[in-house]
């Protein structure tokens, strides 16, 4: 059993696992590599407002490849970031403005209600033309290598899971508080000077909040890890936005199949869809997929996904197998859920893992 077991007097970035499988990430932390969005500041893009949107995008595939080869030399100690310092528009730049253009006909993740957000119009997940946080906060209680994070919870989800914890942000119980980009950056910063290794982009669902977040690591000057804490339900083009903006993904991967992902979360194409996005989000950044086991759904769900990572992602990721499930929100309606999971099926799904040979943690 390859288990990575959670540390008590080391610092988890120094455990062996660790270093293995976000060797990137660490060095981040610990100030040795810039982080992405660092180096997607200095990627220099030439466009103006009489650019078509088609040839946009176009560049911006052109420029994440060249963004990637830089990484790679900065990585290798081939090239200092502050050679690449310019002042004019960016690969960040250019990702804002597809962003921006995208949202007057929202397809931001694969729900594609194509709703104009800037003029108003809301879609599923309720998130119109202003960027609204439920909180924000030193978060210490996530994976051991990821605390003290900087976590930043927005308000609406994609995603309208029966099961919800978070549902009086997800489902918009609260109003939120409105924050601009620059502002945000500023907090980020802050936080960093406090100690905290990554900013975590959280919800809810921070898809729907993309333009902002971008806007914010414009403007931000910290070093700091980004950290993408997503149900992975972006459409391929949002992944795309995503390749040099964040470090790492903390992605759900809930459901093994498409029926419960629609009866328990109302979404359609679950699997297709996750599973698509989890194989990019491995091939461009570091990734933790979290599971969170249901009640009742070892064999439909907890299996599969973890079959999947095994045959895709193995020696990509780390799984953080969870075990904190309670009935919230709506679980009242829904009899296989409406209780807490046993020992025996979190024993089921421990083992599992280990048959598997996955890097996992508890």
């Amino acid at each position: 059993m390859r288990y990575f077991a959670r540390p008590g007097a080391i610092d988890a970035l120094d455990a062996p696992l660790i270093r293995k499988i976000f060797p990137r990430y660490r060095k981040i932390v610990q100030g040795r590599l810039p982080a992405a969005f660092q180096i997607a500041k200095r990627i220099e893009a030439e466009f103006d407002g009489r650019t078509d949107v088609e040839s946009l995008w176009d560049m911006h595939g052109k420029l994440a490849n060249i963004f990637h080869e830089t990484r790679k030399r900065i990585d290798a100690g081939e090239m200092e970031l502050d050679s690449l310092k310019t002042g004019g528009k960016s690969l960040l730049d250019l990702k804002l403005l597809l962003v921006e253009k995208v949202m007057e006909d929202c397809r931001l993740c694969e729900r594609r209600c194509g709703v104009n957000r800037w003029a108003g119009e809301l879609g599923a997940c309720r998130v119109g033309s202003r960027c609204l946080i439920s909180s924000e906060f030193m978060h210490m209680g996530e994976e051991p290598y990821i605390s003290p994070s900087h976590t930043v919870f927005f308000m609406g989800c994609s995603f309208h899971c029966q099961f919800c914890q978070n549902w009086m942000i997800s489902q918009w119980y609260e109003k939120g508080t409105e924050v601009e980009g620059k502002h945000l950056a500023e907090i980020i910063g802050k936080r960093k000077k406090e100690g905290a290794r990554n900013v975590n982009f959280v919800g809810g669902e921070p898809t729907p909040q993309l333009f902002w977040i971008l806007e914010a690591l414009k403007h931000c000057d910290a070093n700091i890890a980004a950290i993408w804490n997503s149900n992975m339900y972006m459409t391929e083009r949002t992944m795309g936005i995503l390749d040099g903006a964040v470090d790492m993904y903390l992605s759900d991967f809930k459901y093994g199949n498409d029926a419960c992902a629609f009866r328990l979360s109302k979404v359609k194409r679950y699997f297709e869809v996750c599973s698509r996005n989890h194989l990019a989000a491995a091939d461009r950044a570091e990734v933790t997929v979290r599971h969170l086991v249901l009640p009742g759904h070892i064999e439909c769900c907890t299996k599969p996904v973890l079959e999947w990572i095994a045959g895709n992602i193995k020696d990509r990721c780390l799984v953080n197998l969870m075990d904190q499930y309670y009935p919230c929100w709506r679980a009242r309606l829904y009899p296989d859920i409406n209780r807490g999971i046993t020992a025996e099926e979190f024993e089921a799904a421990v083992s599992f893992a280990s048959r598997l040979g996955l890097n996992f943690i508890t």
